[in-house]
């Protein structure tokens, strides 16, 4: 049966090729994503697939589903995009609108992907008579942390068996480990708005306020986790100096190794927010953006991901896109070619041959190990792993090193190179899906691991009641 998927993955690769380039020469941004979604939940209904559309009041959120009945095994897509980050295929930074939106994270392949693997587990499931059930997941706005957050408060994953994913990236491995939690909330503060020099005292400055918090949010980051990370941005502070300003906002990501440490650290800000507001004279209102859990690993799947890896790949890249990435590399920042070489060395736990880092594309795949470190991002497939066994892989899609969210990231993803990391994640999650639906025992192992680790503890949504999806 493997051989049979890959066949059918191959045969079809210029037509994977063709919709992910598709994607790629139309970016759309969170939740703007309508000609991407469209596309993709078309070719699933055309291939036999039930499409719901519209879930989690996200309108380029979909869910397609073919077959009935356990096990219920579900496939993650992404395909928005991101700002400011237009580029052609060159070497050089070059837009194709200046200013415009670009994959710089490689979800034009992300999508397509996943759309493969889906497409093949139904055809063998078909064709060999297997019970079950087989869903693509069309999850929108992963840049935002927005789409699986709200998916999940709906209950799309709910009745899963296990959960699949992949992200594109520049080694072919396993990822075990988890990511930090995270809140993502606005602090909006009003005052009164006077003269700056005729009566101040008449004032009362909202961006006084802003920074007041930010002040004080500076002296907690002392007495918070080490692990533990505070970002923000003013995205509103008046509009002249001659004016006290009446408004003002900012912008804080508050991020942890746990949910219920976030949760702890976010309150504190909210006392701080008060307390900055009655030092100021104004008054505060928190706008909740969003909110994530840590990646719940599980080794289980993580094992039949890494042997699947091993079946479907490795790579191999032409001396052109070798040489094509090696130009990339050469506009890094000194330094970032090593920096990656020892980050991956950790994530694998072994020490890796520092030959490798002459060649820019990986092609091979590299030991899996069960307790890397945590990542230091965030992602709401982690919400998904607190509901139902989730595993993820990632595929060279672009040259070792290359930056996230780059413009470097959105010259490989239209290419090539990008396609053949895809094809290869598709491979490896299309067999992944087929050892559960054959091997029941592997799903029986991953949900008993999923419930030792979960403790008990159910999923319970990040998103305060009354929470909608942010506007674009």
């Amino acid at each position: 049966m493997q051989n049979e998927a890959l066949e059918f993955l191959d045969a079809r690769d210029e037509q994977f090729a063709f919709l992910a380039r598709q994607i790629w020469e139309r970016p759309e941004i969170a939740q703007e994503e309508h000609f991407a979604a469209a596309l993709l939940a078309n070719e699933l209904e055309a291939a036999g697939f039930r499409v719901e559309r519209g879930v989690g009041a996200l309108p380029t959120a979909f869910v397609a589903s073919w077959g009935s009945g356990s096990p219920r095994i579900g496939i993650l897509g992404e395909y928005d995009a991101l700002p400011g980050l237009s580029q052609r295929l060159s070497t050089e930074r070059s837009p194709v609108q200046p200013g415009g939106p670009g994959h710089g994270c490689g979800h034009n392949l992300f999508g397509v992907a996943s759309l493969g693997a889906a497409l093949a587990v139904r055809e063998l499931l078909q064709r060999h008579g297997l019970a079950g059930t087989i869903r693509y997941y069309g999850c929108p706005a992963e840049e935002t942390l927005v789409g699986k957050t709200f998916m999940a408060r709906a209950g799309v994953f709910d009745d899963l068996d296990a959960a699949l994913a992949w992200h594109p990236g520049d080694i072919n491995s396993v990822w075990a480990g988890s990511s930090l939690a995270m809140n993502s909330f606005k602090v909006n503060f009003h005052g009164l708005a006077s003269h700056a020099a005729v009566d101040p005292h008449n004032g009362r400055s909202a961006l006084d306020g802003v920074q007041l918090m930010d002040v004080g949010v500076n002296y907690l980051r002392e007495h918070i986790i080490p692990e533990a990370r505070i970002h923000s941005v003013i995205t509103s502070g008046g509009q002249a100096p001659n004016v006290v300003p009446a408004y003002a906002q900012i912008w804080y990501f508050a991020r942890a190794p746990r949910r219920d440490q976030v949760e702890a650290i976010y309150g504190r800000m909210l006392d701080i927010a008060r307390g900055a507001a009655l030092m100021s004279g104004t008054t505060c209102d928190v706008e909740f953006v969003t909110g994530c859990y840590e990646l719940l690993p599980n080794t289980t799947l993580a094992r039949v991901m890494f042997e699947s890896m091993q079946a479907a790949g490795p790579l191999s890249f032409t001396p052109e896109e070798q040489a094509f990435a090696r130009q990339l590399q050469a506009t890094f920042a000194p330094g970032t070619l090593d920096q990656a070489f020892n980050l991956t060395q950790r994530l694998v736990r072994e020490e890796l041959d520092p030959a490798w880092k002459a060649t820019p594309l990986w092609e091979q795949i590299l030991p899996h190990s069960e307790t890397p470190p945590t990542l230091p991002g965030s992602t709401e497939v982690g919400d998904v792993s607190q509901i139902t066994p989730t595993a993820q892989l990632t595929t060279t899609c672009w040259p070792l090193g290359t930056p996230g969210h780059s413009w470097q990231i959105v010259a490989c993803s239209g290419s090539s190179i990008g396609f053949k990391g895809m094809q290869l994640a598709a491979r490896a999650l299309a067999l992944t899906a087929l050892d559960l639906f054959r091997r029941p025992e592997l799903l029986a192992e991953a949900k008993a691991e999923f419930t030792r680790r979960k403790q008990g503890r159910p999923y319970i949504s990040p998103l305060p009641e009354g929470t909608t999806p942010p506007r674009v």
